[in-house]
Protein backbone atom coordinates (compact mmCIF):
# COMPACT_ATOMS: atom_id res chain seq x y z
CA UNK A 1 0.00 0.00 0.00
CA UNK A 2 1.53 3.32 -1.15
CA UNK A 3 2.26 6.05 1.30
CA UNK A 4 1.50 9.76 0.93
CA UNK A 5 4.45 11.77 -0.62
CA UNK A 6 6.39 13.80 1.93
CA UNK A 7 8.17 17.16 1.64
CA UNK A 8 11.40 15.28 0.97
CA UNK A 9 9.79 13.49 -1.98
CA UNK A 10 8.81 16.84 -3.59
CA UNK A 11 12.35 18.12 -3.07
CA UNK A 12 13.79 15.07 -4.77
CA UNK A 13 11.39 15.46 -7.69
CA UNK A 14 12.39 19.13 -8.14
CA UNK A 15 16.07 18.24 -8.01
CA UNK A 16 15.46 15.65 -10.73
CA UNK A 17 13.71 18.23 -12.93
CA UNK A 18 16.48 20.83 -12.45
CA UNK A 19 19.03 18.18 -13.17
CA UNK A 20 17.37 17.50 -16.52
CA UNK A 21 17.40 21.21 -17.33
CA UNK A 22 21.06 21.42 -16.41
CA UNK A 23 21.74 18.61 -18.81
CA UNK A 24 20.24 20.60 -21.65
CA UNK A 25 16.56 19.81 -21.55
CA UNK A 26 15.61 23.53 -21.57
CA UNK A 27 18.59 24.94 -23.43
CA UNK A 28 17.99 25.81 -27.10
CA UNK A 29 14.23 25.82 -26.69
CA UNK A 30 11.48 28.45 -26.82
CA UNK A 31 9.48 28.31 -23.60
CA UNK A 32 6.74 30.33 -21.96
CA UNK A 33 7.50 32.44 -18.94
CA UNK A 34 5.84 34.96 -16.59
CA UNK A 35 6.98 38.52 -15.96
CA UNK A 36 7.62 38.69 -12.20
CA UNK A 37 9.18 42.16 -12.06
CA UNK A 38 10.38 45.11 -14.15
CA UNK A 39 13.70 46.50 -13.01
CA UNK A 40 15.07 49.59 -14.80
CA UNK A 41 15.45 48.53 -18.46
CA UNK A 42 14.99 44.81 -17.94
CA UNK A 43 12.13 42.41 -17.35
CA UNK A 44 12.53 39.61 -14.78
CA UNK A 45 10.98 36.41 -16.18
CA UNK A 46 10.30 33.10 -14.49
CA UNK A 47 10.28 30.13 -16.87
CA UNK A 48 10.11 27.43 -14.11
CA UNK A 49 13.85 27.01 -13.69
CA UNK A 50 15.79 27.17 -10.40
CA UNK A 51 16.57 30.80 -11.13
CA UNK A 52 14.89 33.61 -13.06
CA UNK A 53 16.29 35.42 -16.09
CA UNK A 54 16.50 39.06 -17.14
CA UNK A 55 15.65 40.25 -20.70
CA UNK A 56 16.20 43.83 -22.02
CA UNK A 57 12.89 45.67 -22.49
CA UNK A 58 13.94 46.85 -25.97
CA UNK A 59 13.52 43.27 -27.19
CA UNK A 60 9.80 43.47 -26.56
CA UNK A 61 9.01 46.45 -28.82
CA UNK A 62 10.12 48.05 -32.12
CA UNK A 63 12.68 50.88 -31.86
CA UNK A 64 11.24 54.06 -30.34
CA UNK A 65 8.00 52.43 -29.18
CA UNK A 66 6.94 51.44 -25.60
CA UNK A 67 7.31 47.85 -24.57
CA UNK A 68 3.86 47.63 -22.94
CA UNK A 69 4.93 44.89 -20.48
CA UNK A 70 3.56 44.57 -16.96
CA UNK A 71 4.02 42.15 -14.11
CA UNK A 72 2.04 38.96 -14.66
CA UNK A 73 2.25 39.00 -18.48
CA UNK A 74 3.04 35.70 -20.11
CA UNK A 75 5.73 35.85 -22.83
CA UNK A 76 7.76 33.48 -24.96
CA UNK A 77 11.55 33.52 -24.61
CA UNK A 78 14.44 31.48 -25.87
CA UNK A 79 16.59 29.64 -23.25
CA UNK A 80 20.15 30.19 -24.27
CA UNK A 81 21.66 28.80 -21.03
CA UNK A 82 20.01 27.48 -17.86
CA UNK A 83 22.46 29.24 -15.58
CA UNK A 84 25.28 31.73 -16.08
CA UNK A 85 28.15 32.68 -13.76
CA UNK A 86 25.73 34.79 -11.67
CA UNK A 87 23.36 31.87 -11.26
CA UNK A 88 20.72 33.43 -13.57
CA UNK A 89 19.04 31.89 -16.58
CA UNK A 90 20.18 33.38 -19.95
CA UNK A 91 16.97 34.26 -21.82
CA UNK A 92 16.30 36.10 -25.16
CA UNK A 93 13.08 37.52 -26.48
CA UNK A 94 14.69 38.35 -29.86
CA UNK A 95 15.90 34.80 -30.29
CA UNK A 96 12.46 33.50 -29.42
CA UNK A 97 10.85 35.79 -31.97
CA UNK A 98 13.46 34.77 -34.53
CA UNK A 99 12.89 31.05 -33.99
CA UNK A 100 9.13 31.53 -34.17
CA UNK A 101 9.54 33.65 -37.28
CA UNK A 102 11.65 30.97 -39.00
CA UNK A 103 9.01 28.35 -38.30
CA UNK A 104 6.34 30.57 -39.76
CA UNK A 105 8.47 31.65 -42.75
CA UNK A 106 9.37 28.09 -43.69
CA UNK A 107 5.69 27.24 -43.76
CA UNK A 108 4.80 30.32 -45.86
CA UNK A 109 7.75 29.75 -48.20
CA UNK A 110 6.60 26.21 -48.83
CA UNK A 111 3.11 27.46 -49.69
CA UNK A 112 4.45 30.31 -51.90
CA UNK A 113 2.77 32.97 -49.77
CA UNK A 114 3.84 36.57 -49.45
CA UNK A 115 5.33 37.68 -46.13
CA UNK A 116 5.29 41.05 -44.41
CA UNK A 117 8.48 42.81 -43.45
CA UNK A 118 10.20 46.15 -42.86
CA UNK A 119 13.29 47.49 -44.64
CA UNK A 120 15.49 48.76 -41.83
CA UNK A 121 19.08 48.91 -43.05
CA UNK A 122 21.44 49.19 -46.01
CA UNK A 123 24.21 46.68 -46.76
CA UNK A 124 26.52 46.04 -49.67
CA UNK A 125 24.46 45.13 -52.74
CA UNK A 126 21.08 45.73 -51.14
CA UNK A 127 19.13 46.11 -47.91
CA UNK A 128 18.16 44.26 -44.72
CA UNK A 129 14.54 43.38 -44.01
CA UNK A 130 13.00 42.44 -40.64
CA UNK A 131 10.52 39.61 -41.14
CA UNK A 132 9.01 39.71 -37.64
CA UNK A 133 12.29 38.75 -36.02
CA UNK A 134 14.12 37.01 -38.86
CA UNK A 135 16.53 39.16 -40.88
CA UNK A 136 16.43 38.78 -44.67
CA UNK A 137 18.50 40.22 -47.54
CA UNK A 138 16.80 42.35 -50.22
CA UNK A 139 19.04 42.71 -53.36
CA UNK A 140 19.07 46.18 -54.94
CA UNK A 141 17.69 44.76 -58.20
CA UNK A 142 14.66 43.37 -56.36
CA UNK A 143 13.50 46.62 -54.74
CA UNK A 144 11.27 47.82 -57.60
CA UNK A 145 10.32 47.13 -61.21
CA UNK A 146 12.41 50.11 -62.30
CA UNK A 147 15.66 51.30 -60.68
CA UNK A 148 15.00 53.34 -57.53
CA UNK A 149 17.34 56.22 -56.72
CA UNK A 150 16.03 56.96 -53.20
CA UNK A 151 14.91 54.03 -51.02
CA UNK A 152 14.41 56.13 -47.90
CA UNK A 153 10.63 56.51 -48.40
CA UNK A 154 10.34 52.70 -48.47
CA UNK A 155 12.15 52.09 -45.18
CA UNK A 156 10.59 51.41 -41.76
CA UNK A 157 7.13 50.73 -43.16
CA UNK A 158 5.47 47.27 -43.24
CA UNK A 159 5.06 45.96 -46.80
CA UNK A 160 4.75 42.61 -48.56
CA UNK A 161 7.72 40.61 -49.89
CA UNK A 162 8.20 37.35 -51.73
CA UNK A 163 10.74 34.86 -50.38
CA UNK A 164 13.07 33.80 -53.20
CA UNK A 165 15.16 31.33 -51.18
CA UNK A 166 15.96 30.48 -47.56
CA UNK A 167 18.46 28.27 -45.69
CA UNK A 168 17.79 27.91 -41.93
CA UNK A 169 21.04 26.13 -41.24
CA UNK A 170 23.01 29.08 -42.60
CA UNK A 171 20.47 31.65 -41.44
CA UNK A 172 20.11 32.94 -45.00
CA UNK A 173 16.87 34.44 -46.43
CA UNK A 174 16.58 36.34 -49.76
CA UNK A 175 13.39 38.29 -50.49
CA UNK A 176 12.00 40.38 -53.37
CA UNK A 177 9.69 43.37 -53.37
CA UNK A 178 9.82 43.56 -57.17
CA UNK A 179 8.21 40.12 -57.59
CA UNK A 180 5.22 41.29 -55.53
CA UNK A 181 4.88 44.47 -57.62
CA UNK A 182 5.11 42.58 -60.91
CA UNK A 183 2.53 40.06 -59.77
CA UNK A 184 0.21 42.83 -58.59
CA UNK A 185 0.76 44.72 -61.81
CA UNK A 186 0.04 41.63 -63.88
CA UNK A 187 -3.18 41.07 -61.95
CA UNK A 188 -4.19 44.68 -62.53
CA UNK A 189 -3.29 44.48 -66.24
CA UNK A 190 -5.24 41.29 -66.63
CA UNK A 191 -8.28 42.91 -65.06
CA UNK A 192 -7.96 46.04 -67.19
CA UNK A 193 -7.37 44.12 -70.42
CA UNK A 194 -10.61 42.26 -69.89
CA UNK A 195 -12.40 45.59 -70.28
CA UNK A 196 -10.63 46.49 -73.54
CA UNK A 197 -11.45 45.32 -77.05
CA UNK A 198 -9.67 45.50 -80.39
CA UNK A 199 -11.03 48.38 -82.45
CA UNK A 200 -12.03 50.33 -79.36
CA UNK A 201 -11.29 54.07 -79.38
CA UNK A 202 -9.93 55.40 -76.10
CA UNK A 203 -8.12 58.41 -74.66
CA UNK A 204 -4.71 58.01 -73.06
CA UNK A 205 -1.78 60.02 -71.74
CA UNK A 206 1.67 59.86 -73.33
CA UNK A 207 3.89 58.39 -70.65
CA UNK A 208 7.21 57.86 -72.45
CA UNK A 209 8.71 58.46 -75.92
CA UNK A 210 11.32 56.31 -77.64
CA UNK A 211 12.86 56.28 -81.13
CA UNK A 212 10.37 53.66 -82.29
CA UNK A 213 7.18 55.01 -80.71
CA UNK A 214 5.46 56.10 -77.51
CA UNK A 215 3.94 54.39 -74.47
CA UNK A 216 0.43 55.59 -73.67
CA UNK A 217 -1.21 55.12 -70.25
CA UNK A 218 -4.75 53.85 -70.74
CA UNK A 219 -5.69 54.16 -67.09
CA UNK A 220 -3.36 51.79 -65.29
CA UNK A 221 -2.13 49.83 -68.30
CA UNK A 222 0.28 50.94 -71.03
CA UNK A 223 -0.08 50.48 -74.77
CA UNK A 224 2.53 50.99 -77.48
CA UNK A 225 1.83 53.55 -80.18
CA UNK A 226 4.36 52.67 -82.89
CA UNK A 227 5.82 55.49 -84.99
CA UNK A 228 4.41 53.94 -88.20
CA UNK A 229 0.89 54.10 -86.74
CA UNK A 230 1.02 57.77 -85.73
CA UNK A 231 0.28 59.25 -89.14
CA UNK A 232 -0.06 58.33 -92.80
CA UNK A 233 2.65 60.85 -93.61
CA UNK A 234 6.31 60.12 -92.90
CA UNK A 235 7.28 60.62 -89.23
CA UNK A 236 11.03 60.60 -88.61
CA UNK A 237 10.69 60.72 -84.81
CA UNK A 238 7.63 60.43 -82.53
CA UNK A 239 8.49 63.77 -80.89
CA UNK A 240 7.46 65.46 -84.16
CA UNK A 241 3.86 64.45 -83.46
CA UNK A 242 3.39 64.10 -79.68
CA UNK A 243 5.01 65.06 -76.37
CA UNK A 244 5.12 63.48 -72.91
CA UNK A 245 1.98 64.42 -70.97
CA UNK A 246 -0.18 64.89 -74.10
CA UNK A 247 -3.67 63.41 -74.03
CA UNK A 248 -4.18 61.52 -77.28
CA UNK A 249 -7.10 59.66 -78.81
CA UNK A 250 -6.04 56.24 -80.05
CA UNK A 251 -7.57 53.07 -81.41
CA UNK A 252 -6.70 49.64 -80.02
CA UNK A 253 -5.27 47.77 -82.98
CA UNK A 254 -4.28 44.52 -81.33
CA UNK A 255 -4.33 42.86 -77.87
CA UNK A 256 -1.97 39.95 -77.20
CA UNK A 257 -3.56 37.99 -74.36
CA UNK A 258 -0.45 35.86 -73.85
CA UNK A 259 2.01 38.72 -73.43
CA UNK A 260 -0.65 41.27 -72.39
CA UNK A 261 0.75 43.77 -74.88
CA UNK A 262 -1.50 46.35 -76.47
CA UNK A 263 -0.78 47.95 -79.85
CA UNK A 264 -2.31 51.38 -80.51
CA UNK A 265 -2.81 53.57 -83.57
CA UNK A 266 -3.64 57.22 -84.30
CA UNK A 267 -3.66 57.24 -88.09
CA UNK A 268 -6.45 54.67 -88.08
CA UNK A 269 -8.76 57.45 -86.92
CA UNK A 270 -7.96 59.49 -90.08
CA UNK A 271 -9.23 58.95 -93.62
CA UNK A 272 -6.93 56.72 -95.66
CA UNK A 273 -5.26 58.81 -98.39
CA UNK A 274 -4.46 55.64 -100.39
CA UNK A 275 -8.10 55.03 -101.25
CA UNK A 276 -8.55 55.71 -104.98
CA UNK A 277 -4.86 56.54 -105.40
CA UNK A 278 -4.60 54.72 -108.77
CA UNK A 279 -7.22 56.99 -110.31
CA UNK A 280 -5.76 60.05 -108.68
CA UNK A 281 -2.22 59.37 -109.88
CA UNK A 282 -2.42 57.60 -113.28
CA UNK A 283 0.70 56.19 -114.91
CA UNK A 284 2.41 58.84 -117.01
CA UNK A 285 1.07 61.77 -114.98
CA UNK A 286 3.58 64.56 -114.37
CA UNK A 287 3.48 65.83 -110.76
CA UNK A 288 5.29 68.06 -108.32
CA UNK A 289 6.41 66.70 -104.95
CA UNK A 290 8.83 67.23 -102.07
CA UNK A 291 11.83 65.03 -101.30
CA UNK A 292 11.31 63.64 -97.76
CA UNK A 293 14.03 61.01 -97.43
CA UNK A 294 17.15 59.94 -99.31
CA UNK A 295 18.60 56.42 -99.22
CA UNK A 296 21.29 54.46 -101.05
CA UNK A 297 18.71 53.09 -103.48
CA UNK A 298 16.75 56.25 -104.24
CA UNK A 299 14.69 59.11 -102.86
CA UNK A 300 11.17 59.29 -101.43
CA UNK A 301 8.96 62.07 -102.76
CA UNK A 302 5.79 63.17 -100.95
CA UNK A 303 2.97 63.88 -103.39
CA UNK A 304 0.51 64.81 -100.62
CA UNK A 305 0.18 64.19 -96.89
CA UNK A 306 0.41 60.44 -96.42
CA UNK A 307 1.26 59.61 -100.05
CA UNK A 308 4.90 59.02 -100.91
CA UNK A 309 6.50 57.52 -103.99
CA UNK A 310 9.98 56.15 -104.57
CA UNK A 311 12.28 57.45 -107.27
CA UNK A 312 14.71 54.59 -107.76
CA UNK A 313 18.33 55.58 -108.32
CA UNK A 314 18.12 54.22 -111.88
CA UNK A 315 15.27 56.66 -112.66
CA UNK A 316 16.95 59.80 -111.30
CA UNK A 317 19.12 61.03 -114.17
CA UNK A 318 19.62 60.32 -117.86
CA UNK A 319 23.35 60.92 -117.72
CA UNK A 320 24.54 60.50 -114.10
CA UNK A 321 24.98 56.77 -113.60
CA UNK A 322 26.09 55.04 -110.38
CA UNK A 323 25.82 58.28 -108.40
CA UNK A 324 24.42 58.52 -104.86
CA UNK A 325 20.90 60.03 -104.94
CA UNK A 326 22.05 62.68 -102.44
CA UNK A 327 24.23 64.20 -105.19
CA UNK A 328 21.22 64.66 -107.45
CA UNK A 329 18.49 65.83 -105.03
CA UNK A 330 18.35 67.10 -101.45
CA UNK A 331 15.83 66.73 -98.62
CA UNK A 332 12.93 69.23 -98.76
CA UNK A 333 13.69 69.98 -102.42
CA UNK A 334 10.66 70.39 -104.67
CA UNK A 335 10.93 68.26 -107.81
CA UNK A 336 8.93 67.28 -110.87
CA UNK A 337 8.31 63.55 -111.30
CA UNK A 338 6.39 61.20 -113.58
CA UNK A 339 4.27 58.28 -112.28
CA UNK A 340 5.75 55.00 -113.56
CA UNK A 341 3.73 52.42 -111.59
CA UNK A 342 1.03 52.31 -108.87
CA UNK A 343 0.42 49.33 -106.55
CA UNK A 344 -2.52 50.23 -104.29
CA UNK A 345 -2.44 46.92 -102.39
CA UNK A 346 1.20 47.30 -101.38
CA UNK A 347 0.83 51.09 -101.06
CA UNK A 348 3.68 51.76 -103.44
CA UNK A 349 4.15 54.33 -106.17
CA UNK A 350 7.16 54.21 -108.47
CA UNK A 351 8.22 57.61 -109.75
CA UNK A 352 10.70 58.82 -112.35
CA UNK A 353 12.71 62.00 -112.06
CA UNK A 354 14.51 61.80 -115.40
CA UNK A 355 11.24 61.14 -117.27
CA UNK A 356 10.10 64.65 -116.33
CA UNK A 357 12.96 65.99 -118.47
CA UNK A 358 13.63 65.61 -122.19
CA UNK A 359 15.80 62.68 -123.22
CA UNK A 360 19.17 64.37 -123.84
CA UNK A 361 19.95 62.04 -126.76
CA UNK A 362 16.68 62.99 -128.44
CA UNK A 363 17.46 66.64 -127.82
CA UNK A 364 20.97 66.23 -129.24
CA UNK A 365 19.67 64.46 -132.37
CA UNK A 366 17.23 67.34 -132.95
CA UNK A 367 19.92 70.00 -132.57
CA UNK A 368 22.75 68.12 -134.28
CA UNK A 369 21.65 65.92 -137.22
CA UNK A 370 24.09 63.53 -138.91
CA UNK A 371 26.78 65.53 -140.70
CA UNK A 372 26.78 68.37 -138.16
CA UNK A 373 30.09 69.59 -136.77
CA UNK A 374 30.31 69.64 -132.98
CA UNK A 375 32.96 70.64 -130.51
CA UNK A 376 33.77 69.20 -127.11
CA UNK A 377 36.35 68.20 -124.55
CA UNK A 378 38.09 64.82 -124.55
CA UNK A 379 36.67 63.25 -121.37
CA UNK A 380 38.39 59.90 -121.61
CA UNK A 381 40.65 57.88 -123.92
CA UNK A 382 40.16 54.12 -124.10
CA UNK A 383 41.88 51.42 -126.08
CA UNK A 384 39.26 51.71 -128.83
CA UNK A 385 38.58 55.43 -129.08
CA UNK A 386 37.94 58.85 -127.53
CA UNK A 387 34.92 59.98 -125.51
CA UNK A 388 33.98 63.59 -126.17
CA UNK A 389 31.78 65.66 -123.85
CA UNK A 390 28.96 67.34 -125.81
CA UNK A 391 26.04 69.70 -125.25
CA UNK A 392 23.29 68.41 -122.97
CA UNK A 393 25.72 66.55 -120.68
CA UNK A 394 26.05 63.63 -123.11
CA UNK A 395 29.16 61.97 -124.51
CA UNK A 396 30.00 60.97 -128.04
CA UNK A 397 32.61 58.45 -129.10
CA UNK A 398 35.21 58.75 -131.84
CA UNK A 399 36.33 55.27 -132.81
CA UNK A 400 40.08 54.94 -133.23
CA UNK A 401 39.60 54.33 -136.98
CA UNK A 402 37.81 57.71 -137.33
CA UNK A 403 40.46 59.85 -135.63
CA UNK A 404 42.92 60.41 -138.51
CA UNK A 405 43.77 59.23 -142.04
CA UNK A 406 46.87 57.31 -142.95
CA UNK A 407 48.00 56.13 -139.54
CA UNK A 408 47.05 53.24 -137.28
CA UNK A 409 44.31 53.65 -134.70
CA UNK A 410 46.84 53.27 -131.88
CA UNK A 411 48.99 56.06 -133.29
CA UNK A 412 45.92 58.23 -133.80
CA UNK A 413 44.90 57.77 -130.14
CA UNK A 414 48.36 58.84 -129.04
CA UNK A 415 47.85 62.21 -130.76
CA UNK A 416 45.16 63.31 -128.27
CA UNK A 417 44.96 63.73 -124.50
CA UNK A 418 42.29 64.14 -121.84
CA UNK A 419 41.02 67.72 -121.46
CA UNK A 420 41.81 68.66 -125.06
CA UNK A 421 39.09 70.50 -127.06
CA UNK A 422 38.42 68.95 -130.47
CA UNK A 423 35.97 69.16 -133.34
CA UNK A 424 34.16 66.19 -134.84
CA UNK A 425 31.40 65.28 -137.27
CA UNK A 426 28.22 63.53 -136.13
CA UNK A 427 28.16 60.14 -137.86
CA UNK A 428 25.21 58.51 -136.07
CA UNK A 429 22.85 59.00 -133.06
CA UNK A 430 21.16 55.93 -131.49
CA UNK A 431 18.61 57.30 -128.98
CA UNK A 432 17.52 53.89 -127.66
CA UNK A 433 21.06 52.73 -126.92
CA UNK A 434 22.10 56.23 -125.82
CA UNK A 435 25.05 56.30 -128.21
CA UNK A 436 26.52 59.06 -130.37
CA UNK A 437 29.15 58.14 -132.99
CA UNK A 438 31.56 60.89 -134.05
CA UNK A 439 34.38 61.22 -136.60
CA UNK A 440 37.37 63.56 -136.58
CA UNK A 441 39.24 62.54 -139.71
CA UNK A 442 36.19 63.44 -141.80
CA UNK A 443 37.04 67.10 -141.14
CA UNK A 444 40.45 66.78 -142.83
CA UNK A 445 40.98 68.52 -146.18
CA UNK A 446 39.32 66.65 -149.04
CA UNK A 447 37.58 64.16 -146.75
CA UNK A 448 34.07 63.08 -147.82
CA UNK A 449 31.20 64.69 -145.90
CA UNK A 450 29.53 62.47 -143.33
CA UNK A 451 26.44 60.78 -144.69
CA UNK A 452 27.10 61.89 -148.31
CA UNK A 453 29.33 61.15 -151.42
CA UNK A 454 32.11 63.04 -153.19
CA UNK A 455 34.01 62.65 -156.41
CA UNK A 456 35.29 59.40 -154.91
CA UNK A 457 32.10 57.86 -156.25
CA UNK A 458 33.56 58.25 -159.76
CA UNK A 459 36.64 56.22 -158.82
CA UNK A 460 36.74 52.47 -159.41
CA UNK A 461 38.77 49.79 -157.67
CA UNK A 462 41.80 48.88 -159.87
CA UNK A 463 41.73 52.20 -161.73
CA UNK A 464 45.06 54.01 -162.16
CA UNK A 465 44.83 57.76 -161.55
CA UNK A 466 47.21 60.66 -161.17
CA UNK A 467 47.33 61.97 -157.60
CA UNK A 468 48.95 65.01 -156.02
CA UNK A 469 50.87 64.79 -152.75
CA UNK A 470 49.11 66.88 -150.06
CA UNK A 471 51.18 65.84 -147.04
CA UNK A 472 54.23 63.68 -146.38
CA UNK A 473 54.01 61.57 -143.21
CA UNK A 474 56.16 58.84 -141.67
CA UNK A 475 53.46 56.31 -142.44
CA UNK A 476 52.94 57.37 -146.04
CA UNK A 477 51.47 60.10 -148.25
CA UNK A 478 48.19 62.02 -148.04
CA UNK A 479 47.17 62.51 -151.69
CA UNK A 480 44.32 63.92 -153.78
CA UNK A 481 42.95 62.43 -156.97
CA UNK A 482 42.98 65.03 -159.75
CA UNK A 483 42.93 68.71 -158.93
CA UNK A 484 39.85 68.76 -156.67
CA UNK A 485 38.92 65.11 -156.32
CA UNK A 486 38.69 62.87 -153.29
CA UNK A 487 41.61 62.62 -150.90
CA UNK A 488 43.16 59.32 -149.95
CA UNK A 489 46.25 57.79 -148.48
CA UNK A 490 49.17 55.74 -149.78
CA UNK A 491 50.73 53.61 -147.09
CA UNK A 492 54.51 53.52 -146.80
CA UNK A 493 54.58 49.87 -147.93
CA UNK A 494 52.56 50.80 -151.05
CA UNK A 495 54.98 53.49 -152.30
CA UNK A 496 56.99 50.94 -154.33
CA UNK A 497 58.08 47.36 -154.69
CA UNK A 498 61.62 47.95 -153.42
CA UNK A 499 62.51 49.09 -149.90
CA UNK A 500 64.33 52.16 -151.24
CA UNK A 501 61.19 53.21 -153.10
CA UNK A 502 59.11 52.97 -149.88
CA UNK A 503 60.68 56.04 -148.24
CA UNK A 504 58.07 58.82 -147.97
CA UNK A 505 60.83 61.46 -147.85
CA UNK A 506 61.47 60.76 -151.60
CA UNK A 507 58.34 62.73 -152.33
CA UNK A 508 57.45 66.40 -151.94
CA UNK A 509 54.17 68.21 -151.39
CA UNK A 510 52.66 69.08 -154.81
CA UNK A 511 54.43 66.25 -156.59
CA UNK A 512 52.26 64.21 -158.96
CA UNK A 513 52.44 60.45 -159.42
CA UNK A 514 50.36 57.62 -160.76
CA UNK A 515 48.71 55.18 -158.32
CA UNK A 516 46.07 52.47 -158.43
CA UNK A 517 42.80 52.68 -156.46
CA UNK A 518 42.94 49.64 -154.17
CA UNK A 519 39.77 50.17 -152.13
CA UNK A 520 37.60 52.43 -149.94
CA UNK A 521 37.26 52.71 -146.17
CA UNK A 522 33.87 52.79 -144.38
CA UNK A 523 33.56 56.55 -144.98
CA UNK A 524 34.13 55.92 -148.74
CA UNK A 525 37.56 57.51 -148.73
CA UNK A 526 39.81 55.85 -151.37
CA UNK A 527 43.14 54.15 -150.71
CA UNK A 528 45.90 54.20 -153.37
CA UNK A 529 48.98 52.10 -154.11
CA UNK A 530 52.01 52.77 -156.36
CA UNK A 531 53.21 49.23 -155.74
CA UNK A 532 49.93 47.74 -156.98
CA UNK A 533 50.16 49.90 -160.13
CA UNK A 534 53.71 48.66 -160.79
CA UNK A 535 52.74 45.01 -160.35
CA UNK A 536 49.71 45.44 -162.63
CA UNK A 537 51.83 47.04 -165.38
CA UNK A 538 54.40 44.25 -165.10
CA UNK A 539 51.71 41.62 -165.49
CA UNK A 540 50.23 43.46 -168.48
CA UNK A 541 53.64 43.72 -170.16
CA UNK A 542 54.32 40.04 -169.71
CA UNK A 543 50.96 39.13 -171.23
CA UNK A 544 51.39 41.58 -174.17
CA UNK A 545 54.96 40.88 -175.20
CA UNK A 546 55.66 37.42 -173.90
CA UNK A 547 54.40 35.49 -176.99
CA UNK A 548 56.06 37.64 -179.79
CA UNK A 549 59.43 38.13 -178.13
CA UNK A 550 60.01 34.71 -176.69
CA UNK A 551 63.76 35.13 -176.56
CA UNK A 552 63.64 38.57 -174.96
CA UNK A 553 64.53 39.10 -171.33
CA UNK A 554 62.03 40.39 -168.72
CA UNK A 555 63.92 43.69 -168.67
CA UNK A 556 63.60 44.07 -172.43
CA UNK A 557 59.89 43.34 -172.25
CA UNK A 558 59.31 45.91 -169.51
CA UNK A 559 61.48 48.43 -171.34
CA UNK A 560 59.52 47.99 -174.51
CA UNK A 561 56.24 48.23 -172.61
CA UNK A 562 57.24 51.43 -170.94
CA UNK A 563 58.50 52.89 -174.22
CA UNK A 564 55.21 52.03 -175.94
CA UNK A 565 53.28 53.60 -173.01
CA UNK A 566 55.23 56.83 -173.32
Amino acid sequence: MSSTPTRDDFAALLDETLGQAANGGFEGRVVKGTVTAIENDKAVIDVGLKSEGRVPLREFAPPGQPHGLKVGDEVEVYVDRVENADGEAMLSRDRARREAAWDKLESEFGEGKRVEGVIFGRVKGGFTVDLDGAVAFLPGSQVDIRPVRDVQPLMDIPQPFQILKMDRRRGNIVVSRRAVLEETRAEQRSGLIQNLKEGQIIDGVVKNITDYGAFVDLGGIDGLLHVTDMSYKRVNHPSEVIAIGDTVRVQIIRINQDTQRISLGMKQLESDPWEGVAAKYPVGAKLTGTVTNITEYGAFVELEAGIEGLVHVSEMSWTKKNVHPGKIVSTSQEVEVVVLEVDSDKRRISLGLKQAQQNPWEAFAERHPVGSVVEGEVKNATEFGLFIGLDGDVDGMVHMSDIAWGISGEDALALHRKGEHVQAVVLDVDVDKERISLGMKQLEKGAPAAGGTTSSSSLRRGEVVTVTVLEVRDGGLEVQAGDDGATGFIKRSDLGRDRDEQRPDRFQVGQKLDAMVTGFDRSKKPTFSVKARQLAEEKEAVEQYGSSDAGASLGDILGAALKARS
